[in-house]
């Protein structure tokens, strides 16, 4: 298996001139603001990113509740289930989240940081689809360097500079997503992005797509250490900046998470 850690040897310049219609990138842009606002209320939200504040994985036989996990819990709390396949086992896995309307991350929660609109990083792609049973080791961040399987639907390619790319997105409850790392990633100074890589959603439509870097946001495990974020493989890491979308979690006291 190739190494996920280590950095594709590409050519990614830092600004992807006409790389996409005009069109596009006037829609791209028209929604830009609203995409953003949309982010900003979503950590906040009684079940959103900063919300989470504990992920408890069940023992075989364990029939606790979203109810029972509630028992002593404030009003502001709210519990829900979740499964995943156990690396050790492969048998399905039960767990509960508790999620706080009124955490600690929320309350001192000022912004995200993201760079400004850049139509540079608003690419056109193609999209090549495979076998329905094709899938892509995936390291996540707590799965102490062992790998999950994930579909990956097809193929994104394409062309700056004269550099080919072929990235992976995987199949999330049917949206591809991106899981990308740059050289901005864990970076010092104010083009320093979140250091495990970016996510960004790919709008396609059929054999086309559309990879809005503008809207690269910081994944999940960004604002709670109880999520399990995968990270980005070999072939979507790339050498160079992508100054383009979210970069950290500001808190109002002037740090970052």
């Amino acid at each position: 298996m190739t190494d996920p850690s280590a950095p594709q040897q590409t050519t990614v310049p830092t600004a992807a001139a006409a790389a996409a219609a005009p069109a596009t990138i006037d829609a791209a842009r028209s929604g830009y603001d609203a995409w953003r606002a949309g982010r900003l209320a979503s950590v906040v939200a009684p079940t959103g990113n900063l919300a989470l504040v504990e992920t408890r994985w069940l023992t075989p036989g364990d029939a606790t509740t979203v109810d029972d996990a509630l028992e002593g819990r404030p009003d502001t709390v709210t519990a829900t289930e979740l499964t995943r396949r156990n690396l050790e086992t492969g048998e399905p896995e039960r767990g509960i989240r508790l999620w706080d309307a009124d955490s600690p991350a929320i309350r001192a929660f000022d912004t995200i940081e993201a760079f400004p609109f850049d139509p540079a990083w608003v690419v056109e792609a193609e999209f090549h689809p495979v076998s329905a049973d094709r899938t892509v080791p995936f390291e996540h961040l707590r799965d102490n360097g062992l790998t999950r399987e994930l579909v990956v639907p097809g193929d994104i390619t394409f062309r700056l500079d004269g550099v080919e790319h072929t990235l992976s997105a995987f199949d999330d409850d049917g949206t591809l997503l991106l899981v990308f790392a740059d050289a901005t990633n864990g970076a010092e100074g104010d083009d320093g992005t979140y250091a495990s890589g970016r996510f960004l959603f790919v709008q396609r439509d059929g054999d086309r797509v559309v990879l809005d870097f503008n809207r690269a946001f910081v994944p999940p495990c960004g604002f709670s250490d109880q999520y399990n974020c995968p990270l980005p493989p070999r072939n979507n890491r790339f050498a160079v900046p992508v100054p383009a979308g979210e970069k950290r979690v500001v808190l109002r006291t002037g740090g970052a998470l």
